[in-house]
């Protein structure tokens, strides 16, 4: 048994430092209590898909996943090369089979890789799921229960690891789902940021087929991502965003490691957050698609879901972190879309599954629906609403220091935050303060990283700057 037994999911499968934690023995272990799973639920026998992304050695850990998976007897459908988480979960629906296992960290920094598991209907393992797969390797570990192993020539002789192709299938299920003429007529300028990551290529290949300019940047296979870390957000795009002030882009589109997650720059050259497209995506869906249905929202959301909520008389939910936990309740019906602050946004219709090329490229069906920039449509709606302004810190605590902070985040009950008074505490995924003039402020451990991340939203950056202050005093964290 591996030394390091302790193999824990976090929001959305399991992550590890390559050779510290992520290594090929506790690779077998995770994938054989996957296929553990599945054989318990009787979702064994139509297979399993594999993929894996750009990082170092994703495909060798790959095969060792689809190795393990046949010598349990499964026939293993892995992919003939890099491909978007997405495009892996739209195949698991597609083929229908039992479930899939990706290779990826997602947006974890280079030393970081890792394995999502998708079930059957294509989307993030619910929390449940993942509670029984955590147990079934437990028991195995303690057991002394090695995994199943073949190695992956002979699983490809037997014909139980066969070589297969996902991106067709999903391209076109994407072309399906956007307003394609719209978008052809519109002479819409785009710049994209793959972030060098699984996801380049898709949106120029979409929209290039359709006469629009496109222009891509930091498309190239690198494992070490230019030295920092895949995740589409503020600090992370200078590049993109310079490049759609300095050369006129009307849009600047980004995903993440793997692609599931989206950011965006709008046509001033200004990081669009996932608040914001969120908000957008669901004004969208129901004003010019026409469609109904309630929205799902993470804890780190913005309260602009629930002002149209209310307008359109439809349900805000609030979930923990974890876009299983926003699967979950879109697979229980009645759900138009879903979306979190990490950039993970989801529409039911499609797949009950975030995905950062769909919703890109939904972002310009928008622009050609409205004849005008994201930030023009964002100024008319911030004339209805009222302004919104979020941001968000991250610390680097891990340890005993971070066992600290949870248990003072357990115990603090402030009756005023920098002067305003606190209506109520929320502990549902961390701890969140709701305040009477509309903002918010949470106090969160990441469940990927070991990482405090400190969230906000108010009126005003000033406000947003003296709430993300008050959350570290709160903690004892100021220098």
């Amino acid at each position: 048994m591996s030394e390091n037994s302790d193999i824990k999911f976090g929001t959305d499968g399991w992550r590890g430092v390559i050779s510290r934690d992520f290594t090929f023995e506790n690779v077998r272990w995770v994938t054989q209590a996957i296929v553990d799973y599945l054989k318990s639920a009787n979702a064994d026998h139509n297979g399993l898909i594999v993929g894996y992304d750009r990082r170092f050695m994703s495909r060798q850990y790959a095969e060792e996943v689809a190795s393990v998976a046949a010598a349990n007897g499964l026939t293993v459908y892995i992919s003939d090369g890099f491909a978007p988480t997405p495009a892996i979960s739209w195949a698991v629906k597609e083929k229908g089979v039992g479930g899939g296992i990706i290779v990826t960290a997602s947006h974890n920094p280079p030393e970081y890789n890792g394995i999502k598991f998708k079930e059957s209907f294509g989307g993030s393992a619910t929390p449940e799921t993942t509670v029984i797969v955590e147990k079934l390797l437990r028991d195995r570990q303690q057991k002394g229960d090695a995994p199943l192993f073949i190695p992956y020539e002979e699983g490809v002789k037997k014909d139980l690891i066969v070589s297969f192709e996902p991106m067709k299938g999903y391209m076109k299920k994407l072309k399906s789902f956007i307003n394609l003429e719209k978008i052809r007529d519109s002479g819409i300028r785009v710049a994209v940021d793959p972030m060098h990551g699984a996801g380049a290529g898709c949106i120029g290949r979409i929209l290039g087929d359709l006469g629009i300019e496109v222009k891509e940047i930091r498309a190239i296979e690198n494992p070490v991502f230019g030295g920092g870390n895949p995740e589409p957000i503020d600090r992370n795009l200078g590049e993109l965003m310079a490049l759609v002030k300095e050369e006129g882009y009307d849009v600047g589109l980004a995903t993440d490691g793997d692609a599931d997650r989206i950011g965006a720059v709008d046509g001033r050259g200004e990081f669009f957050n996932s608040h914001k497209i969120l908000t957008l995506l669901l004004k969208h869906m129901i004003e010019e698609r026409g469609e109904t249905g309630n929205v799902v929202k993470a804890v780190s959301s913005t309260r602009m879901i629930d002002i149209l909520a209310e307008k359109y008389g439809i349900s805000a939910i609030e979930t923990p972190i974890g876009f299983k936990h926003i699967c979950k309740k879109m697979l229980e019906g009645g759900v138009l879309v879903g979306g979190e602050e990490s950039g993970g946004i989801g529409i039911s219709s499609y797949l009950p599954e975030r995905d950062g090329i769909l919703i890109a490229l939904i972002l310009v069906e928008i622009m050609a629906v409205n004849g005008k920039g994201l930030e023009g449509v964002l100024d008319e709606l911030f004339e209805e609403i009222g302004i919104f302004c979020y941001d968000r810190i991250d610390l680097g605590i891990a340890g005993e220091e971070m066992l600290g902070v949870r248990e003072k985040m357990a115990r603090i009950e402030p009756k005023l935050i920098t002067g305003i008074k606190v209506d109520k505490i929320s502990r549902m995924d961390g701890t969140k303060f709701f305040l009477a003039d509309g903002s918010w402020l949470l106090l969160r451990a990441s469940g990927t990283e070991p990482l405090l991340r400190i969230y906000a939203e108010s009126s005003s950056k000033e406000n947003v700057d003296a709430l993300l202050n008050e959350g570290k005093n709160l903690l004892g964290l100021t220098e």
